[in-house]
């Protein structure tokens, strides 16, 4: 990310003063899909692209806002009861609001900011979004009293209540906790986590953006959250002596037992979570063991349950998956919410130059355009860079 380029934006369309610059990141997840609301586990990294953000106090009750990239300019008051009907403004708005909720005293601001997260990929543009702004103005006008799990829920808090999208926790908080060349297991449920060296020797870490649109706003994802939230309720009224709050508290026996009244559809997507739950933990044993061939069998079980089960693939994901096998690629499998995106791929260092080659020919040969190879690196969270 260019420092300098947001520097000079923030210059250019404000007063002419400097303020400070942030950056949060956007996220990978190695295993772990549709489990962060499901109060399951999860794996993810923090990577060394994000948001990137210039801000100054102004003194007023307004924020003013310029979108870099997208050459926009947004202004709305701090205390706006409605806020913008801009999309990427409503970000900014709804952690305003988070922040000042907590007990931060938001002043109006100056900001310009950019982004070099792929946008589409899967990859949490928008968390990292709301991660950056959220650290920033704990920073400016908090003293920084507001804790890192705080800044988190006001990240998952700002989809919930201005952007529609019923998300879990996973996108914001390995935006803020990540640490460079670290992965991270988290536990939905109970918060607790813990890091993982994350350094494959003789192997690769590759996405490849289908360049197909990826959009969660609206039913496609809610319906998935509302699936099993469905099944929940019908087992927990099997077992009323059992907490069972989540899939995470429920047993595949439990799942059948409830087949036939919760219906195909339902019963497919709450199996799928379920077997999800056990991969992330086989992962982590496999990590420990430094058996990748495990980690990689279990990545295409994944995308196995996804494409077919969660049915959340798209026909260029499947293909890009089955270029994968066809290469003896270790794993592979859809990364993010699904609808388009990306797949994350464990590639083998002597069979890297094959397959990005191949996946490349195939796919532009049948979709008319290539996808676009995005190299992982682990990188840091939140945080001020100047």
């Amino acid at each position: 990310m260019d420092i300098e380029h947001v520097r000079s934006r923030f210059i250019k369309h404000f007063d002419g003063k400097t303020g400070n610059i942030y950056h949060s990141p956007g996220r990978i997840n190695l295993i772990g899909e549709h489990t962060d609301y499901n109060g399951g586990f999860v794996f993810p990294g923090a990577v060394d692209c994000g948001i990137m953000a210039e801000i100054r106090p102004n003194g007023l009750n307004t924020i003013m806002c310029y979108a870099i990239d997208l050459k926009d300019r947004v202004e709305f008051k701090v205390d706006d009861p409605q806020g913008p009907r801009t999309s990427w403004a409503r970000y900014i708005y709804g952690i305003v609001q988070e922040m000042r909720a907590l007990g931060v005293d938001v002043k109006g601001f100056n900001t310009a900011f950019s982004g070099d997260v792929p946008l589409g990929a899967g990859m949490s543009s928008s968390a990292a979004l709301e991660s950056c702004f959220a650290f920033a103005l704990n920073d400016l006008f908090g003293d920084n009293k507001v804790s890192k799990w705080d800044l988190v829920l006001a990240g998952q808090a700002t989809e919930h209540k201005y952007v529609g999208v019923n998300c879990g926790i996973m996108d914001q908080f390995a935006s803020v906790f990540g640490q460079a060349g670290k992965l991270m297991r988290l536990d939905c449920r109970s918060r607790e986590f813990e890091y993982f060296p994350f350094d494959p020797k003789g192997y690769k870490l590759v996405l490849l953006n289908s360049c197909v649109k990826h959009e969660l706003v609206g039913s496609p994802y809610n319906d998935r959250r509302n699936s099993c939230e469905n099944v929940v309720k019908h087992i927990a009224a099997k077992h009323p002596d059992l907490t069972i709050e989540t899939l995470r508290d429920c047993t595949w026996e439990q799942l059948d037992e409830v087949h036939a009244e919760v219906g195909e559809e339902d019963y497919k997507r709450a199996k799928y979570v379920l077997g999800e739950k056990d991969r992330v933990l086989a992962v982590c044993d496999a990590l420990v063991a430094g058996d990748y061939e495990t980690v990689g069998q279990k990545m295409y079980e994944t995308h196995e349950g996804l494409s077919k089960d969660y049915d959340v693939s798209c026909e260029e994901l499947d293909f890009l998956n089955d270029i994968a096998k066809e290469c003896g690629v270790t794993g592979s499998r859809i990364m993010g919410g699904g609808f388009g995106g990306c797949t994350i791929n464990l590639v083998k260092d002597e069979l890297y130059d094959k397959f990005i080659a191949e996946a490349k020919e195939k796919y532009s040969a049948k979709y008319g355009k290539e996808p676009k190879v995005i190299d992982v690196v682990i990188g840091d969270g939140s945080r001020r860079i100047c």
